[in-house]
């Protein structure tokens, strides 16, 4: 059984999370994009925010790192992590085949430090 104190940064963490996911939604459909989806999970993994532009399918992933320590926020999405969200949007894609006719883009979302701005990355990394 994990600690108090661990229970409390754990549950703290993903307040953090979950905030910095409103915001980027906010940001998103200020944009005038339509989210369709939040926290798309399937055996393959998780997506973030599942959002729609016109024509383009936008899979967002948002990523928060209180500090560059290991450098930040968009270090954090590795190949790994790229090659699971390609792979949960595939599933996406199987599940809901009216998505099919859209382009796919994958975008991030980078918030670092104190929070106060967002990075947006369209076209963060291609995959299709």
């Amino acid at each position: 059984m994990a600690a108090p104190t661990q229970t409390i940064a754990a549950n703290s963490r993903q307040q953090l999370g979950i905030a910095a996911e409103e915001r980027a939604a906010q940001l998103l459909t200020a944009a005038g994009l339509k989210v369709l989806h939040r926290n798309y999970r399937c055996k393959m993994g998780e997506l973030d925010l599942i959002a729609r532009h016109d024509n383009t399918l936008v899979i967002a992933e948002v990523r928060l790192r209180s500090s560059a320590r290991f450098g930040g926020a968009a270090a954090s999405i590795t190949w790994k992590k790229r090659r699971r969200i390609v792979r949960t949007t595939r599933h996406l894609l199987a599940r809901y085949p009216s998505l099919q006719k859209c382009a796919v883009r994958f975008d991030a979302l980078l918030i670092d430090g104190g929070g106060e701005s967002i990075e947006w990355i369209r076209g963060a990394f291609d995959a299709f």
